[in-house]
């Protein structure tokens, strides 16, 4: 049994290597290169079998969620990218938590494993091959919010094949994060999923200044449950991050609809796994203001959605105002009409003040047209942000290590053309795999 089991194999990796995609496949094997895989493996819990039983799912039947995750197994194996991240991870089974342990270990990577929160059963796994990194540190963040997500915070030092590249001016150490945000059931869970990234963000920064690190790569993996038209996109786009499947393929915003990686419970397809790259030369300070230019922007796409123009949109808000303006008591129950306060993900009084105070470009209390049209109506995101990340900084530079994205595929082949097949099993996501070139680049040297 266990000679069919490794012939089976063997048959699997060869159906791989017919089908895969060549470029990044030789991509990996051209050397010297880093590959990052994030994959949402679909936890047996969550599978259903039975579109009319819901209560019918795969964790039932272990037979099948084996095999299902054999081949998932074979997959990362025979593809044997540097860092492996997954989602929905079944914690919850010590059966199939030692095998991924087993077959990842015996192929020389390093585990970690962290559950969500109140025994969810289902959570990340991720994995670093021993050739290419030393982990210095991993830290875990516990959101303990309305969804329990969780997220994985790796610290690791390139090594061998990069030790003849080395030099006593370059730092070779990188961040990894490995999360699954909220999927957004509703309205107000968008501007929860929108909290769970400021909260990485600001958490990577606080260890950043922690261990008085200088800028260095960063890699932010998952199932960001958001796609390219949505407010996380936007959000960390404005902190300089880049989607490295975007960048490969050369899309910009409007090809949005060019890729997919996941088709949900409702049956509707759309792009939400991306690993996104910050390199040091791109840090931008993580402000207060970033959270609130994003949050104004998700209110203008809320007041857009109920059909208001601009005009419509300053009447809404303006209410009973007995002037031209819009008072504060105005713009709160704009805010709750819209869903945004009013329940437990809603905005706090704390937060409703900062957009307040954001939108009352001169402090007197109320907000007149040309403040509405400026900080409500055309809110954005910007993409301009300020360049990083401490409070003093010299003149003198360092050399750093940064990342060149060199090549980027989705499996399926079919979700790169917007397409789902029906007769893939594997997961209801797509497998993403990103290939960096390591260059070396300037960085300013940070004092505090």
């Amino acid at each position: 049994m266990r000679i069919m089991g490794r012939r089976k194999r063997r048959i699997n990796r060869r159906k791989a290597s017919r089908i895969g995609n060549y470029a990044v496949t030789s991509s990996i094997k051209d050397l010297p290169c880093v590959s990052c895989t994030t994959f949402n493996i679909l936890a047996p819990i969550y599978k259903r079998l039975n579109r009319e039983d819901p209560s019918c799912r795969e964790s039932d039947v272990k037979d099948d969620w084996l095999n299902r995750n054999q081949r998932i197994l074979d997959w990362l194996l025979y593809e044997r990218s540097s860092i492996i991240c997954l989602q929905e991870f079944w914690v919850g089974n010590d059966e199939l938590v030692n095998i991924y342990d087993e077959r990842l270990e015996d192929a020389g990577y390093v585990n970690l494993k962290l559950a969500r929160t109140n025994n969810r059963g289902d959570g990340l796994l991720t994995a670093v091959h021993k050739d290419y990194f030393k982990i210095i540190s991993h830290r875990e963040l516990l959101f303990n919010d309305f969804g329990d997500r969780v997220a994985q915070l790796l610290h690791v030092e390139l090594i061998a094949p990069f030790s003849q590249c080395r030099n006593g001016d370059i730092r070779q150490e990188i961040l990894i994060v490995n999360t699954h945000l909220l999927f957004p059931h509703n309205s107000s869970l968008c501007l929860e999923r929108l909290r769970q990234v400021y909260k990485i963000l600001h958490y990577v920064e606080s260890y950043r200044r922690e261990n008085k690190l200088n800028p260095l790569p960063i890699l932010l993996c998952g199932d960001w449950n958001g796609s390219k038209r949505g407010h996380v996109y936007n959000f960390l786009r404005s902190q300089g991050f880049t989607s490295s499947y975007d960048t490969a393929h050369q899309y910009t915003d409007a090809d949005a609809h060019k890729w997919v990686s996941h088709r949900n419970h409702l049956g509707n397809i759309c792009g939400v796994d991306f690993i996104w790259l910050l390199n040091p030369n791109r840090y931008r300070k993580l402000f207060k203001t970033s959270w609130s230019e994003a949050v104004l922007a998700m209110f203008k796409y809320q007041l857009s959605r109920v059909s208001l123009n601009e005009d419509d949109a300053f009447a809404f808000l303006k209410a009973d105002s007995p002037g031209d303006y819009i008072t504060y008591s105005g713009f709160c129950e704009a805010l709750r009409q819209l869903n945004l306060i009013g329940h437990g993900n809603g905005l706090s009084s704390d937060e409703i003040k900062e957009l307040w105070t954001r939108a009352d470009i001169d402090g007197n209390g109320v907000l007149d047209r040309k403040e509405f049209k400026q900080r409500i109506w055309n809110a954005s995101c910007s993409e301009q942000g300020e360049e990083v990340a401490c409070d003093e900084m010299v003149n003198e530079t360092e050399q750093t290590i940064g990342f060149k994205v060199k090549n980027a595929a989705l499996f399926p082949t079919e979700v790169e053309k917007g397409t789902w097949p029906e007769d893939y099993s594997l997961s209801d996501h797509a497998r993403l795999t990103v290939v960096f070139s390591p260059v070396k680049m300037p960085c300013s040297r940070l004092t505090s």
